[in-house]
């Protein structure tokens, strides 16, 4: 059976993104790998069922920049099961109210779920649901 290990996002600060996801979502934060002469630097992030999430910063390549919370092809979102819907009500209010753009809901979208979406420091699409 196949699984997903992990996602990797580019950013261009690692600590700044790490220190979201570990203090909105409870990430713990792995040690920092650096090969400096490939001007590379990544951390992994796991979380609490398993997940993994990598963290990756280049000075040699120059990712594709998007304009925050961008609709685009291929990855849109990350989606995160929060539980309750009380949970994701109160951390997408302590979310607003740290300043973090809130691009939709809460709401019960058309197929059932009940979610908000967030832009994480890097203006990704963060989904929060049950």
């Amino acid at each position: 059976m196949a699984r997903i290990e992990h996602v990797a996002l580019w950013t261009p600060d690692i600590e700044r993104l790490a220190g979201f996801y570990s203090s909105y979502l409870g990430a713990t934060v792995g040690p920092k790998y650096i090969n400096a002469s490939k001007g590379f630097a990544s951390r992994f992030l796991t979380f609490d069922n398993g997940a993994r999430l990598e963290l990756m910063q280049t000075s040699t390549l120059h990712p594709v920049g998007y304009e925050p919370g961008a609709q685009r092809m291929g990855l849109t979102h990350l989606a995160f099961a929060l539980g309750e819907q009380s949970r994701v009500d109160q951390l997408t209010e302590t979310l607003r109210q740290a300043g973090f753009p809130i691009a939709d809901g809460p709401r019960r979208t058309g197929d059932g779920y009940y979610e908000s979406v967030v832009l994480d420091p890097d203006g990704n699409r963060i989904e929060l649901t049950v």
